[in-house]
């Protein structure tokens, strides 16, 4: 394969994501006025941050040719063990929170020495843990459906989606995010100059600082039209900005992507394999254990199906955005947009008042095609 060929099939994928968007958001805001209400935009917001935040815990394992099957039951595991000492128990909201954090890194660290270790695929090893995972939610909620806080009270674990940024706050934060953009830009740019590599002209630099910045400012638009920027989305951007930092600019990054694209020379590159995809894993299992966190704040309780078919939502975002099933490629940005238009999708037919029936074929249908997109790219 040329990099030229390369180039135009990536260009493809890009074209194809952005134009499906736009016409999903079109079809919707035309369907129904109320899509592109303040309310309804700033709620999009909440549920793809939360959709987000554990996708990209899936690209982390997905990158070295792993994938994880079982993290709607665990998410609803995780958060429903920390409800159940918060509400029944009295443990205080941090302490609760902080255990289901650690359980979800040991779990995921086990499973990933189960894949690595005993040599068990990580399809069987996760296909089991979608099933325990679920009997064990039901056995910690005994069945019921438990409020995160007793009598309508307010902890940390009900503020992880009830509390928006006030405005002066979110302004002062897209300050210093506009800032570190342009510093990064100047950064990379001295950085190629002390190198001798050819430097960007600078048009384009300022042109794809004023395209991030603009974007940063429309989402504070309209985030502030309504009460500010709701938490989880801070939550996710920190997690975003995390794992792209350690994809990109780390040697457990590079790792990652050269396992999955060929784990035989990774080892004999000196790769230590075995460390790394545990490593994904437990990352893994402490953003499985974040997302159930808000999402079990955002529905205010933990009930039985809880985090059903999130695995799927997960999986559908990283290759609607570009991640290989093989493993080796992927980004955090093209995760994005795979988990914007899977929650767009499911925010607009909700508005529309899509059965339930219909949103499931639409969700299969989705993630068929996207799996079927990156056979047919993975063929050229």
């Amino acid at each position: 394969m040329s990099l030229g060929f390369m180039s135009r099939s990536l260009s493809f994928r890009d074209f194809s994501i952005a134009l499906a968007l736009a016409g999903i958001c079109g079809f919707f805001a035309l369907t129904d006025a109320n899509f592109l209400a303040a309310r309804n935009l700033s709620q999009l917001m909440t549920e793809l941050s939360i959709t987000a935040t554990l996708a990209m815990g899936m690209l982390l394992v997905i990158l070295p040719g792993h994938i994880d099957l079982s993290v709607g039951s665990g998410l609803a595991l995780l958060s429903g063990i920390a409800t159940v000492l918060t509400t029944r128990h009295g443990v205080p909201a941090p302490i609760s929170l902080s255990l289901g954090l650690g359980i979800g890194l040991l779990i995921w660290c086990g499973k990933g020495l189960l894949v690595v270790k005993e040599r068990i695929p990580a399809f069987i090893v996760t296909l089991a843990g979608l099933l325990i995972f679920r009997g064990l939610f039901w056995l910690v909620i005994e069945n019921q459906t438990v409020p995160i806080v007793p009598g309508g009270q307010t902890n940390l674990y009900s503020l992880l989606s009830t509390y928006y940024l006030p405005p002066w706050l979110s302004w002062g934060l897209a300050g210093v995010i506009a800032l570190g953009l342009i510093l990064k830009a100047w950064w990379s740019r001295a950085q190629r100059s002390a190198g001798g590599v050819l430097a960007e002209e600078g048009e384009a630099v300022f042109l794809r600082l004023f395209v991030r910045i603009q974007a940063v400012v429309l989402l504070l638009l309209v985030a502030n039209g309504h009460r500010g920027i709701p938490l989880p989305v801070v939550i996710f951007a920190a997690v975003a900005l995390s794992v792209q930092v350690l994809t990109q600019h780390t040697p457990f990054g590079r790792y990652l992507y050269a396992i999955g694209g060929n784990a035989e020379a990774a080892v004999i590159s000196g790769v230590p394999v075995g460390r790394v995809v545990v490593g994904a894993f437990a990352l893994m299992g402490g953003l499985v254990a974040v997302t159930g966190f808000m999402l079990t704040s955002y529905t205010g309780n933990s009930t039985t199906d809880l985090g059903e078919w999130m695995e799927l939502d997960a999986v559908a975002a990283c290759v609607i955005g570009g991640v290989s099933l093989r493993g080796g490629r992927g980004t955090v940005l093209g995760v994005l947009l795979g988990a914007l238009i899977m929650v767009t999708l499911l925010n607009g037919m909700t508005l529309m008042s899509v059965s339930p029936e219909a949103k499931l074929i639409v969700r299969g249908s989705v993630l068929l095609a996207a799996v079927w997109m990156d056979v047919r790219l993975g063929r050229r």
